[in-house]
C-alpha cells in the first residue's frame, strides 16, 4: 500500500533516533504523543520485588529508582481485567507473573488475532498470540494485549477503514531496525483514530508489526510528570536511562 507523502515525510523525521521523551505529532489530523526507543531501555512492570501490584505511575518511578534506574517516561501497558490483573501475558525481569490467554472472549483483547509485546534475547518484537513462544528466544519482558494491529505489515482483517469508533487509544510497534515505537492520542486532540487509522499511524512511522495497548484511560507522562497521581493501571511500561538513552 502507498503511503500519503506526508506520512512518508512524518516516518522520516520521527526514525532518526531513539529519544527518552516522547515528541508531539500531527498526523492526519490527529495529535499523537510519539516515542522512540532502543529496545534495552524498556521494562515492563506490575509488581514490586514483594509481589505487591504498582499500578500507578509515581509508584513506579519510585520502585525504579530503588532498583537504581531512572525512568525516563511511563505509560500503561495491556489491557488488564478488575483488581489490576493483566488480562494476559506478563513477564516481568524474566519472571512470568501472567500465563498467555488464549481463550475467546468480548472486547478489544479478544478481537483475533490479539499479540504480544516482548523484549528476549534477539530484541523486541510484536508478534501474534498463535506464534508465542519464539523458538530459541529468551523473554525478559513480555505484556499480551488486542487486538493485534499489524503483523508483517498486513492491517488487522477485522479494521474498517470508515469506522466511525474513533477513541483514545495507546501502542506499541517495532521498526524493522528493533526500535520500538510507542504512540498515544492526546487527550485534547481535535480528532481520534479508528483502529485502521491507527494500524497505519505505525506503518507510517516505519512498523510492521504493532499492538493495540488500551484506550480511554491510556497516559504517558514523563519527567516530573510522572510523580503526580496517575489512573490505576494493570501493567505499566517504562523507558528508562541507559547508555542510549539520556
Amino acid at each position: 500500500m502507498k503511503l500519503p507523502i506526508t506520512l512518508v515525510f512524518i516516518a522520516l523525521g520521527l526514525f532518526t533516533q531513539a529519544k527518552a521523551t516522547p515528541e508531539e505529532k500531527v498526523v492526519e489530523g490527529v495529535t499523537y504523543h510519539i516515542l522512540h526507543a532502543p529496545a534495552d531501555a524498556v521494562r515492563i512492570l506490575w509488581k514490586d520485588s514483594h509481589g505487591k501490584q504498582l499500578r500507578t505511575f509515581p509508584v513506579v518511578a519510585q520502585y525504579l529508582e530503588l532498583k537504581g534506574s531512572a525512568a525516563k517516561t511511563l505509560m500503561n501497558g495491556g489491557i488488564f481485567e478488575p483488581e489490576g490483573i493483566p488480562s494476559g501475558l506478563l513477564i516481568q525481569d524474566g519472571q512470568q507473573l501472567s500465563p498467555v490467554n488464549r481463550k475467546d472472549g468480548k472486547g478489544n483483547f479478544f478481537l483475533k488475532p490479539n499479540g504480544v509485546f516482548l523484549i528476549g534475547s534477539k530484541g523486541a518484537s510484536v508478534i501474534n498470540t498463535d506464534e508465542y513462544p519464539l523458538n530459541g528466544v529468551e523473554v525478559q519482558q513480555a505484556v499480551q494485549s488486542g487486538p493485534l494491529l499489524l503483523r508483517g505489515g498486513k492491517v488487522h482483517a477485522a479494521f474498517g477503514a470508515n469506522s466511525t469508533s474513533r477513541l483514545h487509544r495507546n501502542g506499541v510497534g517495532v521498526s524493522k531496525e528493533g526500535i520500538v515505537v510507542f504512540a498515544m492520542t492526546d487527550f485534547d486532540s481535535p480528532k481520534f483514530p479508528n483502529l485502521y487509522e491507527f494500524a497505519q499511524l505505525f506503518l507510517s512511522l516505519g512498523c510492521e508489526d504493532a499492538l493495540f495497548l488500551d484506550g480511554d484511560l491510556s497516559q504517558m507522562r514523563s519527567g516530573m510528570d510522572m510523580t503526580k497521581p496517575s489512573n490505576n493501571f494493570g501493567s505499566i511500561i517504562a523507558v528508562i536511562k541507559t547508555d542510549n538513552v539520556e
